[in-house]
């Protein structure tokens, strides 16, 4: 009978208060309104059949449903510490709002992180450390093959698209890469006037819909795809072959969504539900996918070329490597994504178990294309939870050149990690289409704001690296980073991984990697 408490007192007062309306005065009906509402709601609670709680305890069980809707917001303004938040710890999110903002980005009385916990990083200072740089470093991107190389920024915005975000934040993107000389990719959604409105370099990302170089039967369009190539904002092609949040599948987009300006974007219909193919369906082989790539650099006039993935098999990833050896082609670039980056929304089982985490991602992929002679001709991008100076630091010892970052950048154009992307009700006008919401989003104040943020970290990289001895990026080497691995053992990345030397794997191969060799197929993924 308890549970039925709460329902029974707001139809007895409900009853009092709308006896005492008739019998005294009218002035007693405001306070039987909301008691009678109250008490209809229990009526309809108790007939109802979707929600066992609400029916064993009317009214009083819609609680439940408020506490929920309020968990994420009491997690981490309320309970969270500074350091163990989840995707982004506040620590982190403080520091890109505060370089956003050009406010001092430190703290007092040393770090609040276990340094002697299994898994803690640290990265090795010098003893005679030097002056950073007083240019930020770039890295030129363009094998052989490319005729107009393009000079890429140490920290890039990482592939969102137009449709995920609203136009106003890719505008803010887009501005503030042309303020700070950076890129700006573009994601798998078609190029938008958003993208281009502000000027900032491009790199334009073909997922597995083509969209914006489409045709009806949604395969590759080869004519506008060239047209578009030709602008001279774009400065990089990118093929998407899979990314971190969901590696292997495909997206959708509800038909809601897809409004007349996303519709003309990506070359679909208006108001129909678009959806991504799990795959490419222009080639089916690693051989094809090299040759695609060499055809898609000719098409794009020369410019560089390479594609993005979240790592699965290495054995795939070899094969890959064995047929740009074997014709003689070689990307100009491969974005590795770790799979716990990602912006899109994925299914639960995705994100948690799927793909390749960025550390053990970006080692096989350097150490692949060193192992077969292409690593001077590839330069690798790293994606995947980069926020801060030391994250490219660390990302740079493993292997990669240059890094992007997307929560980091969605962060310094107002995010605050509400975890609403997917519901078109972001609180901060950066995810979402409601015209009501994204005219929250001021597009110079956040312009500035991106980069800020991006100079501000690309600036601490340089400063990392100088206290370590090093002034340019590619003298540093996998000693200088250690990990934790017991409470007593550091050990440094060069002893904690295979490293191998160049084209090791075309004459004998480590017996870690020769099975993984020998079954690399280039003509089968």
């Amino acid at each position: 009978m308890r549970r039925y408490v709460v329902f029974l007192v707001a139809v007895a007062a409900a009853a009092a208060a709308l006896a005492l309306s008739l019998l005294l005065s009218a002035w007693w009906w405001f306070a039987a309104a909301p008691l009678l509402a109250l008490a209809t709601l229990g009526a309809w609670d108790l007939t109802q059949s979707r929600h066992s709680v609400l029916r064993n305890y009317p009214v009083l069980g819609h609680l439940r449903f408020v506490m929920e809707s309020l968990r994420p917001e009491m997690q981490q303004y309320f309970v969270e510490r500074n350091y163990d938040g989840r995707p982004y710890d506040r620590d982190v999110r403080s520091i890109v709002y505060e370089r956003a903002k050009q406010q001092e980005a430190e703290e007092p009385f040393g770090t609040e992180r276990d340094v002697y916990a299994s898994g803690h990083e640290f990265l090795v200072p010098s003893l005679r450390p030097v002056d950073p740089p007083e240019r930020p470093a770039t890295v030129r991107v363009g094998g052989p093959d490319c005729t107009r190389p393009y000079d890429m920024a140490l920290l890039n915005v990482s592939a969102m698209s137009f449709g995920a975000l609203s136009g106003n934040a890719i505008r803010a993107l887009n501005k503030g890469a042309a303020l700070g000389n950076f890129a700006h990719d573009t994601g798998e959604g078609g190029l938008s006037d958003h993208h281009l409105a502000h000027g900032g370099d491009l790199v334009w990302e073909i997922g597995t819909g083509y969209f914006g170089c489409r045709t009806r039967e949604g395969r590759f369009d080869r004519d506008e795809f060239a047209a578009k190539a030709a602008h001279e904002h774009i400065k990089c092609v990118s093929l998407k072959l899979s990314q971190g949040a969901k590696p292997g599948i495909g997206g959708v987009l509800p038909g809601g969504k897809v409004n007349a300006e996303i519709a003309r974007v990506r070359d679909v219909p208006e108001g129909r539900t678009v959806v991504s193919p799990p795959y490419h369906r222009e080639f089916d082989t690693p051989r094809q996918l090299v040759l695609f790539l060499a055809e898609l650099r000719q098409l794009a006039g020369g410019k560089p070329v390479g594609f993005k993935l979240c790592l699965g098999s290495r054995t795939q990833f070899l094969a890959v490597c064995k047929a740009m050896v074997a014709e003689g082609v070689t990307p100009d670039f491969v974005i590795v994504d770790g799979s716990e980056g990602g912006t899109g929304a994925a299914p639960l089982e995705f994100a948690d178990h799927l793909g390749t985490p960025l550390t053990e991602g970006l080692i096989t992929v350097h150490n692949a294309l060193v192992g077969t002679g292409l690593r001077d001709a590839v330069r690798i991008g790293a994606s995947g939870k980069v926020a801060t100076g030391a994250d490219i630091v660390k990302r740079l010892v493993q292997g990669a050149d240059f890094t992007n970052a997307a929560r980091a950048m969605m962060f310094a154009v107002g995010c605050i990690q509400a975890q609403r992307c997917h519901t078109n009700t972001c609180p901060v006008g950066v995810a979402t289409q409601d015209p009501r919401r994204v005219r929250a989003l001021d597009v110079d104040d956040k312009a500035e704001r991106v980069r800020h943020y991006q100079e501000a970290t690309v600036r601490g990289a340089a400063q990392i690296m100088a206290a370590m001895g090093v002034r340019d990026p590619r003298e540093l080497r996998p000693a200088q980073l250690m990990r934790r691995t017991t409470a007593d053992l550091p050990v440094s990345y060069a002893h904690l991984h295979d490293w191998l030397e160049p084209g090791q794997l075309t004459g004998r191969p480590p017996a870690t990697w020769a099975a993984d060799w020998a079954a690399a197929d280039p003509d089968r993924f």
